[in-house]
């Protein structure tokens, strides 16, 4: 079968904020922010999509129709989640393997489950309370460059290590990501659009993308890294690169899900970037950020950006389309050409993406 080319042509968010923070910005001023600037980054009407996808948390059944600009253009469809209370946890079985593993303490379930990830790397590896602090250190010194960003200070290490400790012995309060609301949109189009609109300057084509879940091992191995989404981020990973072509080490610039440093950490050996137990070395080295083998998280991360659950993943494609369109300002990547995207959900679900500027014949391919 011939290839289908799908890029990214427009992409667009807004600044991410803690909730409440403006009382007169609803979640549909929020869509209509982001989706204006993505038709408007790649200049073209509302009326020319043909379909909307919706992605929201913590909304109600027809969110997204109620916060699309597009509608009553073209149908919609709603992809959310809802929290309730009467019915079976997708986590349940994750956090009784952790119990049977470790001891559950107080906190948050979500911070104890990447934490004693990386405890368990710690044990494992001999990895330092200070290598998942210089992570911390390293996401809000990037977000000081980002306008987008909920948070945009600058900390030291020392700073990172002594704020109130969240799960003691591995993460600080400075080391978690922080609730938020925001939006972010991208607009997807087929080669033949892109020709005919004029875009080949700024297409950036999704090279590969793959999805996997929790495999039998994220059970059966007994390992806290593992009930944290190791194996199904490795096992998409592994799967990405196989069907692209590429390795790990063509990629210039990632995004990834760093809802705590530890797994930011755990996520540097899964996705491929250094080799099993070396993300201590990798850290210490610089090899995470500018003047390094890859930069990561040029945004801010969820740590420093913000973390609005359902726009993620989207503000993740956008910085990374800036990236490689040379648009990222004070925080732009130099030479990047490849862009690897990763973002989690325990329960579980990974997505790995890879993303490069340049079209079939045209001048300004890069790859």
């Amino acid at each position: 079968m011939t290839k289908t080319r799908v890029y990214v042509i427009g992409v667009g968010m807004t600044k991410f904020e803690k909730p409440g923070r403006r009382a007169d910005v609803c979640y549909p001023d929020f869509a209509k922010e982001a989706i204006t600037k993505a038709l408007q980054d790649a200049n073209i009407k509302y009326e020319e999509v043909q379909q909307a996808v919706t992605g929201y948390v913590y909304g109600d059944s027809t969110c997204g129709q109620r916060g699309h600009i597009l509608h009553p253009y073209w149908p919609i469809i709603s992809i959310m989640y809802q929290q309730y209370f009467d019915r079976a946890n997708p986590m349940e079985r994750h956090i009784t393997e952790m119990s049977e593993l470790t001891e559950i303490g107080p906190g948050p379930m979500a911070a104890q489950i990447f934490g004693n990830a990386g405890k368990e790397h710690m044990k494992k590896y001999g990895t330092k309370p200070e290598h998942f602090g210089k992570i911390a250190w390293k996401n809000h010194k990037h977000s000081v460059n980002n306008p987008y960003s909920q948070f945009r200070d600058e900390y030291t290490l020392e700073q990172i290590m002594k704020s109130p400790q969240v799960v003691e012995g591995v993460l600080t309060k400075l080391q978690c990501c922080p609730t938020s609301d925001g939006s972010g949109a991208a607009i997807l189009a087929s080669e033949q659009f892109v020709r005919r609109h004029g875009l080949e300057k700024q297409a950036v084509e999704i090279v590969g993308m793959e999805m996997a879940s929790d495999p039998a091992s994220t059970f059966a191995d007994k390992s806290l890294m593992k009930i944290a989404g190791y194996d199904m981020t490795a096992l998409a990973t592994q799967r990405l690169f196989a069907k692209s072509g590429y390795k790990p080490q063509d990629v210039q610039v990632v995004e990834l899900h760093d809802c705590f440093s530890a797994n930011e950490l755990v996520t540097y050996e899964a996705l491929g970037l250094c080799g099993e137990g070396k993300a201590g070395e990798f850290i210490d080295r610089g090899d995470n950020t500018y003047g390094g083998k890859f930069v990561v998280n040029p945004s801010g991360g969820l740590i420093s950006k913000g973390h609005p659950l359902g726009a993620t993943g989207l503000a993740q494609c956008a910085e990374l389309c800036w990236q490689l369109r040379g648009l990222a300002e004070k925080r732009q990547v130099t030479g990047a050409k490849l862009a690897l995207q990763h973002n989690l959900g325990l329960g579980g679900a990974v997505v790995v993406a890879l993303y490069r500027l340049g079209f079939p014949g045209a001048a300004n391919a890069k790859l």
